[in-house]
């Protein structure tokens, strides 16, 4: 968020436990977002799934409220994709990062810069079989001009905003505007992913990922043009502070209420998952987001609060549609959630239903 902007003061109760392996009790403070499928109480600072991966948050005094369970086990084990031929596993992985630009995300992008080299590494020594990795950097507002100006979801080539790289990224291997194992990717991430602090505090990080994948920008000619593959594992990664919401008068603190995405959580997955031929388990969604009582305080947004972290219920919503979804906190160190997470990017690797 823009240091200037000012939100509400968001109190959380304190929870036990931010890994990716573990679930803290649900706190009645959690804010409640009602999906269209039936309620399933889901908490944006675990790692742990609710019953149901196309649920809602629920703060009703309902009986089964504090009920968890497994992750959906889509297709493990079997070797078969949903129209019976066998399964070779994926070649090719899509990464795209959706980072915050706001102004109260300096520490977190240095956080992510420092990640990202173990992260990829990892991935590539794991995902053996994969050898073509297309990755990209998309900013949670239409602050570029190196494309088409004021778009939304268009790929990083430069930044140029206050705290940013303040540098042209390109030229990449591929001679598009994404990077690809053919790049020197520390280097080359490192220059696109500081995008700075500079940008709109009405974060929209739902609406970015959503036009990064789609038409205009998808079209031959367009800005992202390539990068999106059919035949490609989809991981998508999401690093932001704040939530994506249709903020009130009173979150705004007076001033004007930011829209956030339009839509709503079960709107944006179904957004992506048409993007990838209707193919769910092809799709890994990573979101860093909040809250965490620790290492992320509750950010204090009408006082001009530059850490911790908003509470992101409906980001967390939207990732737990997936079967492959996994939440993590935005503050700290982004290594053990990376380590953890690239077991289950091989799972879906290794189911990955080849399109048509």
């Amino acid at each position: 968020m823009d240091a200037s902007k000012l939100g509400l003061v968001v109190t959380m109760a304190a929870l036990v436990g931010c890994s990716a392996e573990e679930r803290p009790e649900q706190t009645s403070s959690t804010t409640p977002v009602t999906l269209t499928q039936s309620p399933t109480t889901v908490d944006p600072q675990t790692e742990t799934p609710p019953e149901t991966t196309t649920g809602a948050i629920d703060d009703d005094d309902d009986d089964n409220d504090d009920e968890t369970g497994d992750k959906l086990d889509v297709g493990a084990g079997t070797g078969m994709n949903s129209g019976g031929d066998e399964m070779t596993g994926c070649t090719k992985v899509d990464l795209i990062f959706v980072v915050d630009g706001s102004g109260s995300m300096a520490d977190e992008q240095s956080n992510l810069l420092s990640a990202f080299p173990g992260f990829i590494d990892t991935m590539r020594t794991q995902l053996a079989d994969a050898d073509g990795y297309n990755v990209g950097v998309i900013r949670t507002d239409g602050n570029d001009i190196s494309c088409v100006p004021g778009r939304s979801g268009v790929l990083v080539t430069r930044n140029f905003a206050a705290g940013s790289s303040m540098a042209t990224c390109t030229p990449y291997a591929s001679g598009m505007r994404y990077m690809t194992e053919q790049d020197d990717l520390t280097y080359k991430f490192a220059c696109a992913a500081r995008v700075g602090i500079g940008g709109d505090g009405d974060e929209q990080p739902a609406a970015s990922l959503m036009a990064a994948l789609s038409a205009p920008n998808t079209d031959i000619g367009e800005c992202n043009e390539g990068f999106l593959r059919d035949d490609a594992l989809l991981v998508i990664v999401i690093i932001t502070d704040e939530e994506d919401d249709h903020e009130t008068e009173d979150e705004a603190c007076g001033n004007e209420p930011g829209s956030g995405s339009p839509g709503e959580p079960q709107d944006w997955f179904d957004a992506v998952v048409a993007a990838k031929g209707g193919v769910e388990q092809n799709i890994v969604v990573l979101s860093l987001i909040g809250p965490s009582v620790d290492p992320c305080p509750a950010l204090d947004k009408c006082n001009g609060g530059i850490t911790g972290a908003e509470p992101s219920v409906r980001l967390a919503n939207f990732t737990w549609l997936f079967s492959h979804g996994h939440v993590g906190p935005v503050c700290g160190d982004y290594d053990p959630f990376f380590a953890e997470t690239v077991a289950d990017i091989e799972t879906a690797c290794d189911e990955f239903v080849p399109p048509g």
